[in-house]
């Protein structure tokens, strides 16, 4: 997402933190949700924006009303709250942030980060982290924090949720139980190609693997090394000793492609995979598909199965593992446009150490958009589901710390405990915290891309022949510049491990 802003200056971003840094106590502010506003203070309301993937809710201002009379009392500030269709998300932040409008706090992810702080566009958090985010730093393990960290300050905070992935392998379970499948025993590769060939073998008019999503190839959900944001200039292994490699002329991803060639010439592999455009989801619904890699985590299985409709069971491939990209993948930040940073800094506070601004976020208003079950588990209110709720984003994972969320009916209610002992036990990447800047070789960068676009999909689904087609697309990125990507990611890696000892 490129997004540009005009007409502001360094000087404001550095004014615009020492005003926080001053504000109140000699510059000691107590912590946000610490303490109650002082009551002659006037309220700031503070413009809050936030993608969603499905229409706004009716409910929403009575949500928002909701919430203002808790930060009201708690920081003395409201927010108008600005769900933006994700999307149009590029062009309406591009335009608010262009047009020097008001804006507080923003939803960031992490393949635009770089570009929003080498812009300039995103306020550097430390101080306020320091001063008004004590919640925050009390919810996230200091490692996190670190992993949003570019050029040594941090310009966005990681919403608490899954910070790690396992690659795995998912499908459908009447089909694996009527072939009496047994989920325990794929561990490889050569497990899973058994039980294509079963599908294969019974289920004619089922493709026996289909694509994680539209636009995703079979590498994309199954590999054992750091991609350093972009696969172009990987660490293998997540460690590596550091030392950046091209994944396109490694033997692993040769050997990978072999693999896939197989399955694909064996009929084990979706026809269309490398130009499908139809979701997992739709194509399990419709029994067009039996199975798909996917990169997992607790609650995976019942996530999947409301997404398609239909019961999955998965097998876990690979150890969970913890990237750059795993953590910085939702993000807020507070833009420049901002006129008070501190309290945008209270108020992101509150939303990952308030248990009750969570929960409005979450589900809505207890008793008219859900009900609770016990004290953790809640549920729609009697005769109201998702579609006739006034109030279903179903998006815990957005708003600051989900592991203050309630559990919805029918989900284990021990999954935040899960989850933190996923996140805890994942192999941590030797990278863990870099972020590769592009821009001193955005022409190359460009022209590789471009070239990666047209070769990855075919390749990586099995769709052509390796042979002939991986030495063509070698030599393309070679003419389009990789090397010197690679030089420049290197350069960068190296100098990064020097400051994080």
């Amino acid at each position: 997402m490129t997004i540009s802003l005009k007409g502001v200056s360094a000087l404001l971003v550095a004014a615009a933190l020492l005003l926080s840094a001053c504000d109140g106590n000699n510059g000691q502010a107590p912590a946000a949700g610490d303490r109650s506003a002082k009551p002659t203070e006037q309220a700031v309301e503070l413009n809050v924006a936030f993608p969603i993937f499905r229409a706004v809710p009716k409910d929403l201002p009575l949500v928002q009303d909701s919430i203002n009379k808790i930060a009201q009392e708690k920081i003395n500030a409201t927010v108008k709250l600005i769900p933006i269709s994700y999307g149009n998300w590029d062009q309406q932040v591009n335009l608010m942030l262009s047009s020097e409008d008001k804006l507080d706090l923003m939803f960031v992810e992490a393949n635009n980060y770089s570009n929003y702080v080498a812009k300039g566009q995103l306020v550097a958090l430390d101080q306020l982290l320091e001063q008004h985010g004590q919640g925050i730093q009390k919810a996230l393990d200091p490692v996190y924090l670190k992993a949003a960290r570019i050029s040594g300050a941090i310009y966005g905070i990681p919403t608490v949720r899954d910070f790690a992935n396992n690659h795995g392998f998912t499908m459908r379970q009447d089909l694996a139980d009527k072939y009496h499948i047994d989920v325990s025993h794929i561990r490889t590769l050569d497990d899973v190609e058994a039980v294509l060939k079963t599908i294969k073998a019974n289920e004619p008019n089922v493709a026996p693997l289909i694509p994680g999503n539209i636009g995703r190839s079979m590498l994309d959900s199954y590999h054992t090394f750091d991609t350093l944001g972009d696969s172009i200039g990987v660490l293998p292994n997540y460690d590596n000793n550091f030392k950046v490699v091209n994944l396109y002329e490694s033997q692993e991803y040769a050997q990978f492609l072999q693999k896939m060639r197989s399955w694909y010439t064996q009929g084990l592999i979706q026809k269309d995979a490398a130009t499908n455009k139809t979701s997992q989801f739709d194509l399990i619904r419709f029994n067009r598909g039996f199975s798909y890699f996917s990169n997992m985590k607790p609650g995976f299985e019942q996530q999947e199965s409301k997404s398609s409709g239909v019961a999955v069971v998965t097998a876990s491939l690979l150890p969970p593992v913890s990237t750059t990209s795993n953590v910085t993948s939702v993000m807020w930040g507070i833009p420049v446009n901002s006129r008070t940073p501190d309290k945008a800094m209270d108020f992101l506070n509150l939303m990952y150490s308030d248990k009750e601004i969570v929960n409005l976020f979450d589900w809505g208003i207890e008793g008219k958009h859900y009900v609770s079950h016990s004290d953790n588990v809640i549920d729609f209110p009697h005769g109201i589901d998702a579609q006739t709720s006034g109030y279903s984003l179903n998006l815990g994972w957005l708003f600051g710390n989900q592991f203050l969320s309630y559990v919805f009916k029918g989900s284990d209610p021990t999954i935040w405990q899960q989850m933190d002992e996923f996140n805890k036990s994942a192999i941590k990447s030797k990278a863990l915290g870099f972020t590769f800047d592009a821009s001193p070789v955005k022409t190359e960068y460009a022209a590789v891309s471009n070239v990666v676009t047209e070769y990855k999909l075919p390749l990586e689904t099995g769709s052509v022949d390796p042979d002939k087609i991986l030495p063509e697309f070698i030599s393309k990125l070679k003419s389009a510049g990789i090397d010197k990507i690679i030089a420049e990611k290197q350069k960068q890696l190296n100098e990064w491990a020097k400051n994080n000892k």
